[in-house]
């Protein structure tokens, strides 16, 4: 158990789960596939992306405590 069979070629980290490695070796590829349709910036992940695209709509998901 916990073993991640999933190894990076360029730095060995391990993943559980082949798109978490997919999203990590853009890290070392620079690729950055993910592009923002309000200004185009492009980002290496989608979760990058969706906080990015915040910005533009003004969502604030996190309440202050």
């Amino acid at each position: 158990t916990g073993k991640k069979p999933l190894p990076c070629t360029d730095c060995g980290m391990r993943f559980n789960h082949k798109i978490s490695l997919v999203n990590h070796q853009h890290i070392h590829s620079g690729q950055k596939p993910f592009t923002c349709t309000e200004c185009g910036k492009s980002l290496n992940n989608k979760r990058n992306l969706i906080s990015h695209q915040r910005i533009h709509t003004g969502e604030k998901p996190f309440a202050c405590n």
